[in-house]
């Protein structure tokens, strides 16, 4: 028996149902923003789920729930894991695609109601309504649309929705790690940049912790017998600053500095928190060795100083995967009646934790906004048709090895 021939949905075709959606997904977004689901408001994260887990089940998903444990001492809401099975096999092309938002702001309970989703013209705003929470809708309604359209040249459409992404996916990092396992593509519902570009690259981010250790003595009657270890740690923290500029797309920032007990002793112990950030692995590493490197040679005798990574968040690095993404994300656009760039950021997402397994990523394929974290958080509601068209349009390409080839 012959395979179905596969239906490659027009570019009109999806305008058209996302321009006839709009009324529902501004109904929608105003729903969620109504919702205060900051990452340590687990009721609230698992409100949005529940919103979230109605959908998909609706659009034929089959959804996974988690319980999560705490982070940082603290409850976290539930993470949601949906598949729907294609009618492409992998053996025959077909492809695994990941589409990953978070439904976590970072936001104190109460903010709902103080800034209530509100239209100024075309421009929504409200707490969450650009970061995630604009970007997740558009995700559901970019699979809705392919739904109604009998897209289903793939093998494999996963959608992962995070509680906690804004504080760094403590709890959930594991999940999304799973959830990547055996994709092809991953892409990244944040919205997009206030321009419009996608983003094409995140750095990575590694959290170090140096401790001084040095001897302590009377400051008054026999200092030569100490050995300061606020005096080591001072000359560490120049010569870590001074890391930056090494290399291309480096930062190294000494955070925090802790050091002593009491100004009439000489101090003992210090300790140095720093972060690193670097688009690429192989910089995540370089950098680790200068660090190490100026660990081994204390500038004040009698101190050592011992080197702990505390965190490591992988670079969502620039490939030839996800620039191949990109290539048909640009095709669809340009068929749109748009141009669409990529830029790269130092800010961290889950996006870079799916990168971390090796699959290309390509992100803020959500609508344009902007402000995030603030007040004056927006989203331009015109660009929703347009975005939500691009990502479905991107989805059946991508669903098919012939569709990237």
């Amino acid at each position: 028996m012959s395979a179905p021939p596969c239906r490659r949905p027009r570019i009109a075709e999806l305008l058209s149902s996302a321009l006839t959606h709009q009324p529902r997904y501004l109904a929608d977004l105003s729903e969620l923003v109504a919702i205060d689901s900051g990452s340590y408001s687990p009721e609230g994260v698992n409100q949005v789920a529940d919103w979230v887990q109605d959908r998909l089940d609706r659009l034929g998903f089959t959804v996974e729930r988690v319980q999560l444990p705490s982070a940082h001492g603290r409850p976290v809401g539930d993470a949601l894991i949906a598949r729907k099975q294609g009618r492409l096999p992998e053996a025959r092309g077909g492809r695994r695609i990941l589409l990953a938002a978070h439904m976590d702001t970072v936001f104190d309970d109460g903010t709902a109601a103080e800034r209530p989703f509100r239209l100024e013209g075309l421009i929504a705003h409200g707490p969450g309504v650009s970061d995630d929470k604009g970007g997740l809708l558009a995700g559901l309604l970019a699979l809705e649309i392919l739904g109604e359209q009998g897209v289903e040249e793939y093998a494999e459409i996963v959608f992962l929705a995070t509680p906690d992404e804004e504080i760094g996916s403590p709890s959930s990092r594991k999940i999304s790690e799973h959830a990547a396992r055996g994709a092809h593509y991953g892409l990244g519902l944040e919205c997009a940049r206030e321009n419009g570009d996608l983003v094409i690259a995140r750095k990575g981010v590694a959290d170090f912790r140096l401790t001084v250790t040095g001897r302590a003595a009377h400051a008054g009657i026999e200092p030569e017998r100490g050995a300061n270890a606020a005096l080591a740690a001072a000359h560490l923290v120049v010569t870590l600053q001074a890391l930056n500029g090494r290399w291309d797309d480096v930062t190294v920032n000494v955070g925090v500095v802790r050091a002593g007990t009491r100004a009439n002793i000489v101090c003992p112990t210090a300790e140095l928190l720093v972060e690193v950030r670097a688009a690429t692995s192989v910089d995540v590493r370089r950098v680790r060795a200068a660090i190490q490197e100026a660990a081994d040679r204390p500038e004040v005798p009698g101190t050592t100083i011992t080197l702990e990574q505390l965190d490591l968040c992988p670079p969502m690095e620039d490939t030839p995967g996800s620039r191949r993404m990109l290539a048909a994300a640009q095709a669809a656009a340009a068929s749109l009646g748009f141009a669409l760039g990529a830029t790269t950021t130092g800010g961290v997402g889950d996006a870079n934790l799916i990168a971390g397994t090796g699959v290309p990523v390509l992100d803020g394929l959500g609508p344009v906004g902007g402000s995030d974290h603030t007040p004056q958080e927006w989203l331009d509601t015109a660009s929703v048709p347009q975005r939500v068209a691009l990502l479905a349009a991107l989805i059946a390409s991508l669903g098919s090895q012939s569709g990237t080839s």
